[in-house]
């Protein structure tokens, strides 16, 4: 990947718009929407914008709405061409209750009812319902937004998660019964709006609740509207950071607990990523592994990223998001800045942050500023690029999975067009050579630089070589494996002999 954005990458007509692949916060309503955005998403094959749709943000006195800012935020989706996965998010002080929300369990309908028909007034009791419903009016195909700026059909918001990490307390300390309402109340809501909306699980982190979902569906078991509803969600989102692994782990783990239930939805992976410690903002003087726990190389960032992905698209999740394009602040409040250093800040306040980011923060960001190479692609920003291409352009499945605990993991999917793709890496500290059983005559290899080759099969197989893993400090790794990321990944593309 070039040191400046790769604008010649592409031409606008080619944009691969991937519905298989997605980045959180390529816009939200705090930034200028600038096309500068939307322009380096597009150009990395990105086909999912991801953002909140904050309540306390339009709903600044009760009973009066203001979605001016949502308004513009929607439409430059739209405008873009990207779909767009809206978590609906926050209450407003006036309606919190405790850690839950005011009359969340009154009816949904002004009938008294929790089911009606899209003529049926709202409970104006139920603040929740209220929100949800103005939401959905406003941004389905052919709502408020899209009758007020002529889109064409089909142009709107379809796919509504509920809440964010509704596991994790610092986003939801109400309680699995409490959630099961919220994400009731919210479902009725929607399609009764919106038959045709997708309803997604809050995105579930798996830190420290593992039964956060069975608890939420157990609520349901008895419910007399779940069949009518979909048991109330059509999607189930989970969050994975810093190991690779847990991606296809917990879309696993996801796909059991629905099982309890007799139960299947599909997966989505809506956040996934790992911050780099060896460029600004990250702790860039963190030499020794305790200094850099769970934090990454910017190469390492880039293996992540391909990694995560294989292994949530082989457990058959089905769309994988990045996060997130830039650093922009991270967890760290607005107007956190500093010039590069190398430890010399520490004792005053703040001296590192977050580097999750595709692309390095431009210089007139909020937060993280002064990056000498500022507004420029990370190595990871190629890796997705490379995804997009080998996966973003034709349907896939995945075929097998083999080597978690070896030295070499395999991974192996087959395009609709016959065409066998397979991701490799090396778990190991030291270099290995791999041979394994071709599909083909000949295959093309892509590296995470950009850079491919063709690989002719000899006696019917392929050896590749594959670059050793790094340090990389994270001492509680589920699967018992040696690293948590390996080294360098590869792909292989292969059309079966005729």
């Amino acid at each position: 990947m070039p040191t400046t954005a790769p604008g010649s990458l592409v031409d606008a007509d080619d944009y691969i718009r991937s519905d298989r692949l997605g980045i959180t916060f390529i816009s939200f309503i705090d930034d200028n929407l600038g096309a500068e955005r939307y322009r380096k998403a597009l150009i990395l094959g990105a086909g999912w914008n991801r953002w909140p749709l904050y309540w306390d943000r339009v709903e600044r006195q009760p009973g009066k709405y203001d979605w001016s800012a949502y308004d513009r935020l929607v439409a430059a989706d739209i405008r873009n061409g990207l779909r767009t996965n809206a978590i609906l998010l926050g209450r407003p002080a006036f309606w919190q209750d405790g850690d839950s929300i005011a009359n969340l369990f009154a009816p949904i309908f002004a009938d008294g009812s929790d089911s009606a028909d899209a003529d049926t007034a709202i409970n104006l009791d139920n603040p929740w319902a209220q929100y949800v419903h103005y939401a959905v009016t406003r941004y389905k195909p052919g709502g408020v937004l899209a009758q007020h700026n002529y889109f064409s059909a089909g142009q709107g918001i379809r796919a509504w998660e509920v809440w964010n990490e509704p596991d994790v307390a610092q986003f939801w300390n109400g309680g699995s019964q409490a959630y099961a309402r919220l994400l009731k109340v919210a479902a009725i809501v929607i399609k009764t709006v919106d038959p045709e909306a997708k309803v997604i699980f809050g995105g579930l982190l798996y830190a420290t609740n593992p039964a956060f979902l069975s608890r939420t569906l157990r609520q349901f078991q008895n419910d007399p509207l779940r069949f009518q509803y979909n048991w109330f969600v059509d999607i189930v989102a989970v969050h994975s950071y810093d190991d690779p692994w847990r991606s296809g782990w917990l879309t696993k783990v996801v796909g059991d607990t629905l099982k309890e239930y007799d139960l299947t939805r599909p997966v989505w992976v809506n956040e996934t990523g790992v911050s780099v410690w060896n460029d600004y903002p990250g702790p860039v003087w963190a030499f020794s592994p305790d200094k850099r726990n769970r934090l990454a190389t910017g190469q390492q960032q880039a293996n992540f990223l391909v990694m995560s992905a294989a292994y949530a698209w082989s457990k058959s999740a089905e769309v994988v998001f990045y996060h997130q394009l830039f650093d922009d602040c991270g967890n760290y409040p607005a107007g956190t800045d500093f010039p590069p250093h190398h430890g010399e800040l520490c004792a005053d306040g703040a001296c590192f942050g977050d580097a999750f980011g595709l692309y390095r923060n431009p210089r007139d960001a909020d937060c993280f500023s002064q990056h000498p190479l500022a507004n420029t692609p990370r190595p990871v920003a190629q890796a997705f690029r490379l995804l997009a291409e080998v996966f973003g352009k034709q349907s896939f499945l995945s075929l097998s999975h083999v080597g978690l605990n070896d030295a070499v993991t395999a991974i192996a999917f087959r395009r609709s067009n016959g065409q066998r793709i397979t991701v490799l890496w090396n778990n190991t500290a030291a270099p290995q050579s791999h041979t394994f059983r071709a599909a083909g005559a000949a295959a093309t290899v892509y590296f995470l630089n950009g850079e491919e080759e063709t690989l002719p099969a000899v006696n019917g197989k392929y050896t590749v070589d594959l670059r050793p893993a790094t340090d990389y400090s994270f001492p509680d790794l589920e699967s018992g494996r040696s690293s948590a990321i390996g080294g360098e990944p590869i792909i292989l593309v292969e059309s079966p002999r005729s």
